[in-house]
């Protein structure tokens, strides 16, 4: 696990992403907005993966495509080292691109079935200028190197390859460009679980390697405290609660952290009859008409009055551990 630096790369601050709702087939008219992401605060240190976890639908993919400008923000800033990317335009964030980048959820999906490997590897180094002919076929080789796999597979197409192969493809992809800080999109939910293992592990020794801060988005709590070293947790767009990854899994303050870590099982048969497992009731509230007060009131077994109205503040409990809820 890498050790994460006091600098900041990344500062998100105020963050939202809503996505209109038109109606009309000639003249559109905005009738609502769905509020993806509504208005969020955190940094990533240099060095560090910082896990974002939350079910489905709640806002967690939207946030690291609009940290890295592929949704441009509806508000808020985000500072990458020391420019807000929100601000820039044209060259000058194509520029910054290069020092980012994003491994996508689905390894099917995400890589061009015309291209061979060594086009869909070597793209990014054509279009930042960075390696062309020879020098650009041997860097691919390398990378293919780098995360585990034959450099002479340059020539194949993605459809030869399984699914694990194909997301070690879409890291050397990632690679190719040297970039600073990665958003890893559920990198392997859509694998099986033998090789889930091997990515991880992939992941982790290319950060030590290459000092790579990454933003790892996924569902299973049990991968995310393997491979992060603070985990926020988003509910509805908003993010209830973020601290280290033993304080959040060992003392979780926020109702709806204390429910998703019920859900996770335990393999000792004897600690998993005892504990108390916490069933939300109802469903996750449409983004387009979010509950009032807190977002979480809805669902929550500790709800008070308050709760209905305002909004809680996201504030330090102590020891960086941060939450938004009124109970705490």
């Amino acid at each position: 696990m890498a050790n994460p630096q006091d600098t900041a790369l990344i500062e998100v601050r105020g963050l939202k992403k809503y996505f209109p709702i038109t109606q009309g087939i000639i003249f559109q008219r905005k009738v609502a907005d769905v509020k993806a992401v509504d208005g969020l605060n955190f940094a990533i240190k240099k060095g560090e993966t910082l896990g974002l976890v939350g079910e489905s639908g709640c806002g967690k993919s939207t946030t690291g495509r609009a940290i890295l400008q592929l949704y441009r923000p509806t508000a808020g800033e985000v500072i990458f080292q020391g420019k807000d990317l929100v601000k820039l335009q044209g060259e000058e964030l194509r520029k910054m691109r290069r020092n980012m980048q994003m491994i996508f959820q689905d390894p099917y999906a995400s890589l061009n079935p015309r291209m061979t490997v060594g086009d869909i590897i070597g793209e990014p180094l054509e279009v930042h200028n960075i390696a062309k002919g020879k020098e650009k076929k041997e860097r691919v080789q390398e990378l293919l190197k780098i995360v585990g796999l034959n450099p002479y597979f340059v020539n194949r197409y993605p459809h030869e390859f399984s699914g694990g192969q194909r997301q070690r493809i879409g890291v050397a992809r990632a690679l190719a460009v040297q970039p600073d800080f990665i958003v890893c999109d559920e990198p392997i939910s859509a694998l099986d679980v033998s090789i889930q293992a091997q990515i991880i592990n992939l992941l982790e020794e290319l950060q030590t390697k290459f000092n790579l801060t990454y933003l790892f988005i996924a569902h299973d709590l049990s991968v995310v405290r393997h491979i992060s070293d603070r985990i926020a947790v988003m509910y509805l767009g908003k993010i209830v609660e973020l601290t280290d990854r033993n304080a959040l899994y060992n003392n979780p303050l926020h109702p709806y952290t204390k429910a998703l870590l019920s859900a996770v099982p335990i393999p000792d048969p004897v600690v998993e009859e005892k504990r108390e497992r916490i069933i939300l009731v109802g469903d996750v509230p449409s983004p387009v008409r979010p509950p009032s007060g807190c977002h979480f009131h809805t669902r929550c077994p500790l709800v008070m009055d308050k709760c209905k109205k305002d909004d809680p503040e996201f504030r330090n409990a102590g020891a960086e551990h941060w939450v938004a809820c009124h109970a705490v």
